[in-house]
């Protein structure tokens, strides 16, 4: 071939957008990204044979109407040049590739040049079939210009559909679904950090790890950490519209293996979570009873009397461990399923898929019910509360502080542990619930509006505690000083006591009073054979009795709602509650699973419903293990001693790969082009500079605490019908160490991989906003990789599309 051949064509990229509305998805055409590439090509040099004459036949682009018969041929020995320009309208609707998501973003100047080289292949294939035409058939040739201008005289502009892959079945292109409203996101957020088992959890070590000192603490740690880190997971799913398993393979490839981490942490937390729900809706089906049955003991098999079993301790304890749980003495013993748990337990997971079924249409809704609900009931409840007696000395003992406990480091280790657990960041979860918000959304005012509203609840939750508890040692307390007064007289009258330890006869006005006062009168050697007698009543110590962790709420509390008037109504109002928080926060759980999958798969995001009965019933399936009578004891295992460790680590690398490997300040350059606005640059301190550090810190005490002190776990014996405190056996603690290396393997497995495939570390200093998604507003993207079935460009005429985009040489 002669000299070399200059050959150029434009092509304009219309790709209609599906928007929402009401729930339907409609199309728009105006306002649509257009794209137009010119493209510049050269033949190749004379001492190689061009395509042409060597007299292969490129392939007929498919789609393409031309008014030849193209070969096939290839185009190694083919260059082409040129630069992208993208102007993309602001607000414009996001589309959905329903194709694998498997393609890599590296940049959106890198995939306008994949893009471009694509149709740079179509042309040259199609000018190749020209000139072999022109060769063979005609004595002059005809460039591929004089070509496309003659064809438009003729006939009126048509859209022409290129085939861009190599696959034959065409896929549909679906906007990702947005949130109704962003008060449902709001709602969905806090739902899912609102968990029964944080509220009562952030209760106890109120009181018993320093007071309102632990409540400072945790407030500092809440927005020097909690709110930065919670912020960045919101922008990082935001604007890459992605789940958190696929997030961060876009921010940092190096790091991408974090989010299988998070993945594995947020399934293996689900598993036993609405186990937790299921023994909510237990008692709920038993609160229907009158009396409740955990407010007097059973009777035996023939009616005689009563349990001798519960006799020894009290009924809200027998109920719990033996008639709720059927709990095992000790962690070694098996057993099959509970079977009166397993009922509740599948019930749990058909409520949560029947609100999941329909996507976030039906799942918005239902959030407003499970969030708002219980914020209504706590209200009530704590209005309620202030009315009864004892709940001014629970008051009294919520704003005490022990100053000492600010300078013990186990306190600061407990409410950083809070406030990761609280906030639900590590998980994937808050990236996948915030991957569906439009990605000029205000996420840093969504980040502190959750964490507020977090706080709140955890404080109003908290005072309806300690009003509820003062109540509940008060009525004890009463109780102790009567059943006091009636032994002491039955000793006197049997003669092993003196007259001189007589009781006061009337103790119904104030019993703690009136006994209390009798008591501290007597002289010491009365006082000190009384003591040998009964025991002690103080309403301090019964304060401080309070259950921690599940029993909580299941024997300090619900002993607490037997003692009040109406106690069927209240118990009932109560576990309601409890199961409304409980359903909010596994839809947030199970939604960090749902969306990475979808997002990863194709045929996921094609077969919603069919992803959801599938994971519910695997869930379910796994679930069972924690419904065994030794299942509670792995709960306390997995959610008191493991689970902040994972998360941890998680966090860390995340904020690793904004910070150092993306870059934070590029990382709030490009929020700002986003947003629209400016952010505090006081985010791209913390991140690279505090987080890490303070996490590590964490990390570090929680694991010396964890070797110094050994972990146990509170178990029934059966023979003596008393709480037992157990050590876990090694076995557990290896348990421990072999699931946390699980979750973390694949960090760095995928570090080895993307060494071995050589994907650079961070993306190109000179890149434009990092924003990959299937969906081309703000995200400047061309064309998804390889793997995406089939995408159609549509070319034709310009003047409806004001958005375009530039490839010239």
């Amino acid at each position: 071939m002669g000299d070399s051949t200059l050959l150029a064509r434009s092509l304009v990229f219309e790709e209609p957008t599906e928007v929402q509305s009401g729930g339907n998805l409609e199309t728009k055409e105006e306002n649509s990204p257009r794209c137009e590439i010119l493209v510049s090509f050269r033949s190749p040099q004379e001492d190689e044979p061009s395509l042409a004459e060597a007299g292969a036949a490129p392939e007929s682009l498919s789609g393409m109407k031309t008014e030849t018969q193209p070969s096939t041929s290839s185009l190694a020995d083919t260059s082409w040049s040129g630069t992208v320009i993208f102007d993309s309208v602001p607000g414009s609707q996001t589309l959905e590739d329903k194709g694998p998501l498997t393609w890599s973003a590296t940049s959106w100047t890198s995939e306008a040049q994949v893009s471009a080289a694509r149709v740079a292949e179509a042309q040259a294939r199609e000018a190749h079939a020209f000139e072999a035409q022109a060769r063979t058939s005609q004595p002059k040739q005809i460039s591929v210009l004089e070509a496309s201008a003659a064809s438009a005289l003729n006939q009126k502009p048509t859209y022409e559909k290129v085939q861009m892959t190599e696959k034959k079945e065409s896929e549909v292109l679906l906007a990702r679904p947005f949130w109704s409203s962003k008060t449902e996101y709001i709602l969905a957020q806090v739902g899912f950090s609102m968990k029964p088992s944080c509220l009562w959890r952030f209760a106890y070590l109120w009181l018993n790890s320093g007071g309102c000192s632990f409540a400072a603490i945790y407030i500092f740690m809440l927005f020097l950490v909690g709110v930065p880190l919670l912020f960045l997971e919101m922008a990082a799913g935001q604007s890459m519209r992605q789940g958190g398993m696929g997030v961060w393979k876009i921010i940092a490839p190096w790091i991408g293996g974090v989010g299988y981490s998070s993945f594995m942490v947020c399934f293996i937390l689900g598993l036993y979570f609405n186990v937790v729900n299921s023994w909510i809706i237990f008692y709920m089906s038993q609160s229907f009873q009158f009396p409740v049955p955990w407010e007097k003991c059973p009777l035996t098999m023939n009616s005689s009397g009563f349990d001798p079993e519960c006799e020894r301790t009290t009924p809200s304890v027998y109920f719990w461990y033996r008639q709720a749980l059927k709990a095992s003495d000790r962690i070694e013993d098996g057993g099959s399923p509970v079977y009166s748990l397993v009922l509740p337990f599948f019930l749990c997971w058909c409520l949560v898929g029947a609100f999941m079924i329909n996507g976030l249409k039906s799942t918005g809704k239902v959030i407003y019910v499970l969030v708002l609900l219980p914020c209504f009931i706590i209200v009530g409840f704590f209005v309620r509360t202030l009315l009864l007696e004892g709940a001014k000395f629970g008051l009294q003992q919520l704003v005490v502080a022990k100053i000492s406990d600010v300078y013990n480091m186990s306190v600061w280790s407990l409410a950083g542990g809070q406030v990761l657990s609280n906030t639900g960041i590590g998980l994937g979860s808050v990236a996948s619930l915030a991957s569906y918000m439009p990605q000029s959304n205000n996420c840093l005012s969504d980040a502190i509006l959750v964490s507020v509203i977090n706080l709140l609840t955890l404080l109003i939750f908290t005072s309806f505690n300690f009003s509820v508890l003062g109540f509940w040692a008060t009525v004890i307390t009463h109780r102790c000083c009567e059943r006091n007064a009636e032994i002491l007289l039955k000793l006197i009258n049997l003669g092993k006591l003196p007259p001189d330890a007589k009781p006061p006869v009337n103790l119904l006005d104030n019993p703690t009073s009136i006994y209390n006062a009798w008591f501290s009168g007597l002289p010491q050697h009365i006082k000190s054979m009384v003591l040998r007698e009964v025991t002690e009543c103080n309403i301090e110590t019964q304060f401080l009795k309070a259950s921690e962790g599940p029993k909580f709420a299941f024997l300090s509390f619900v002993e607490a709602m037997s003692f009040l008037p109406l106690s069927v109504f209240w118990s009932f109002i109560f576990f309601l509650m409890l199961l409304a928080m409980g359903l909010s926060s596994a839809i947030g759980i199970v939604q960090g699973i749902i969306t990475p999958l979808q997002d990863t798969f194709s045929f996921f995001r094609k077969h919603t419903k069919l992803l959801i009965v599938e994971v519910f019933l695997l869930m379910f399936v796994c679930g069972l293990f924690f419904t065994r009578p030794s299942g509670s004891h792995f709960i306390r295992l997995l959610s008191d001693y493991w689970i902040v460790f994972p998360s941890i680590v998680i966090v860390v690398f995340e904020t690793m790969a904004v910070s150092w490997a993306y870059g934070a300040r590029r990382f709030l350059a490009d929020l700002t082009i986003l947003l629209g606005h400016p952010i505090s640059p006081i985010c791209g301190w913390l991140w690279p500079r505090l987080c890490p550090v303070v996490l590590l810190i964490l990390f570090v005490t929680m694991m010396v605490h964890l070797c110094m002190k050994p972990i146990a776990y509170m178990s029934w014996d059966s023979s003596t019908s008393k709480e037992v405190l157990r050590p876990y056996p090694p076995w557990a603690l290896l348990l421990m160490i072999t699931l946390f290396a699980v979750v973390i393997l694949p960090i760095p497995a995928y570090f080895v991989y993307c060494c071995i495939h050589r994907i650079p570390f961070r993306p190109k200093s000179g890149d434009g906003p990092m924003t990959a998604s299937t969906s081309l507003p703000l995200s400047h993207q061309l064309t998804p990789s390889k793997e995406v079935q089939k995408e159609e460009i549509l070319q034709g005429d310009e003047t409806k599309y004001p958005s375009t985009c530039h490839v010239t040489s």
